[in-house]
């Protein structure tokens, strides 16, 4: 039994690389496409509540727009020193479009 529930991102996917803010399941989220693969990661910055998606990609990592403190977008951990990260969603592309995945709570798996 899988513990992710997949949700179909319905927002317009440009061909080109971008940053940009999703709702998807009630969540505020970052979607980005960098080098043509598609991220999702949590859409507000815990280090001093920057939106992400007004920020940019560079060298893998998501730059928040506040004070330039950067995540990696494989994994949401925060650059060396930082000792933070954000949450990450895995995405799933289908045949018809993106899908984002979400823990399934613990009794929701059960039943």
């Amino acid at each position: 039994m899988s513990h992710l529930n997949w949700i179909k991102v319905n927002d317009n996917i440009p061909d080109d690389d971008f940053v940009k803010e999703i709702k998807l399941d009630g969540k505020k989220l970052c979607l980005i496409k960098d080098h043509g693969k598609l991220y999702a990661v949590e859409n507000s910055c815990p280090h001093a509540g920057g939106i992400l998606s007004g920020g940019w990609c560079k060298n893998g990592n998501i730059i928040c727009p506040i004070h330039r403190w950067e995540y990696s977008l494989e994994n949401g951990r925060g650059a060396s020193g930082q000792g933070d990260y954000v949450n990450t969603y895995p995405v799933e592309v289908r045949n018809d479009g993106p899908y984002i995945g979400f823990e399934k709570s613990f009794w929701k798996r059960l039943f």
